[in-house]
Order: structure tokens, then C-alpha cells, then sequence
């Protein structure tokens, strides 16, 4: 588990996807099914997750992260 505090941004990529940019630069692609009180383009967020090395996406702008839990700021 790891916590990551970013900007949350969509992406205009196939379907669309979901990221949380962190204040180092590093892009994570938020896994499908996240809460949609996260995804709201330019919030900021502190989250809480496991990067998930078994997936593949269609986006691939980042290691794919699976939110367990988060706090807007």
C-alpha cells in the first residue's frame, strides 16, 4: 500500500482514463471502477492504493493504481 498526494486529470485517450499526477511529476493511471467522488478533473487528492503490476490498459500513461481509499484537500 502505498499514499500519494496529487492532481487528479482525465485523459482523452480511447474511452478516456483517469490519472492522479503527483507534486513530483510521476503520472499514475487510476484503475476503472474508482469512486466518482475522486474523479473530478483538476482536485486535489491525497490517496491511498496498491499499484497493480497484473494489469494492462488500453491508456498506458502509468503504472495502474487501484485506490483503496482517499481524502480530497
Amino acid at each position: 500500500m502505498i499514499t500519494l498526494t496529487g492532481t487528479i486529470q482525465h485523459r482523452d485517450i480511447g474511452i478516456g482514463a483517469w490519472a492522479l499526477v503527483t507534486e513530483e511529476g510521476v503520472t499514475y493511471e487510476i484503475l476503472r471502477g474508482a469512486d466518482k467522488d475522486l474523479l473530478k478533473a483538476g482536485q486535489k487528492a491525497k490517496v491511498k492504493g496498491q499499484v497493480r503490476e497484473d494489469i494492462m490498459t488500453a491508456a498506458m500513461i502509468g503504472p495502474v493504481l487501484e485506490v483503496k481509499s482517499f481524502e480530497v484537500i
